[in-house]
């Protein structure tokens, strides 16, 4: 989820649109209306074949606040990760989802995410009861002491969640969360044998782009 032009967080997970729209141009230099007429369907009927609807073409980049609207009446939990480029940008989408969050009342319903720490402790100085969750890569995987500095980066922005690339899924670390009271939540896996390994080591979630095969697993 990203800022567009005119301060409407929109949902779309690159910084540009050349992968899902087709064409040149960037999110934070189009307003929400321009990106609203953007055919962003037609690209993933070209990259999967034998998925590929024709509903699916014309489909547009939807606003956060159509999305919340979408999910009003489910129960659904909502994980909105947050994307910025720099520390402006990163304020005013702190801003504006917390904003979406009270005026959809989604304090329960929604975890809010990023990879940017600092994004994370400006939302929960804005809103605190909102809960949120702190992104991790695989390129912390280098370091001896990453679990430890991965628990004092989630302590240092307040985050309420742990997300953690794959890779960085160890026992000890996962335990380690746990009596720190924190949720572990694992991205992206598609593989079934995930179900059986995150109720082992008691994961929260995982987050995957074949929901419908793990939960044949589960």
């Amino acid at each position: 989820m990203r800022l567009a032009r005119d301060g409407v967080a929109v949902v779309i997970h690159d910084a540009t649109l050349r992968r899902t729209g087709l064409v040149p141009g960037s999110i934070s230099r189009l307003d929400s209306k321009q990106l609203a007429q953007v055919d962003v369907g037609t690209s993933f009927n070209r990259a999967n074949r034998k998925l590929a609807r024709s509903e699916y073409a014309q489909e547009h980049i939807p606003t956060l606040a159509q999305v919340f609207e979408h999910c009003r009446n489910t129960t659904a939990t909502i994980y909105v990760e947050m994307k910025s480029e720099d520390p402006g940008t990163a304020k005013e989408l702190a801003h504006a989802v917390a904003k979406l969050v009270k005026v959809f009342k989604f304090r329960n319903r929604v975890v809010v995410i990023s990879f940017d720490h600092s994004a994370i402790a400006m939302l929960k100085t804005l809103d605190s009861s909102i809960r949120t969750g702190a992104l991790f890569g695989s390129s912390r995987i280098g370091s001896r002491n990453s679990g430890e500095k991965i628990l004092a980066a989630v302590s240092d922005c307040g985050a309420t969640e742990l997300l953690l690339h794959r890779l960085l899924v160890h026992r000890s670390l996962v335990e380690k969360a746990h009596e720190a009271d924190l949720p572990v939540v694992v991205w992206t896996v598609d593989d079934p044998k995930w179900v059986e390994r995150a109720r082992l080591v008691k994961l929260h979630a995982l987050i995957t782009n074949h929901p419908a095969k793990l939960l044949a697993a589960s």
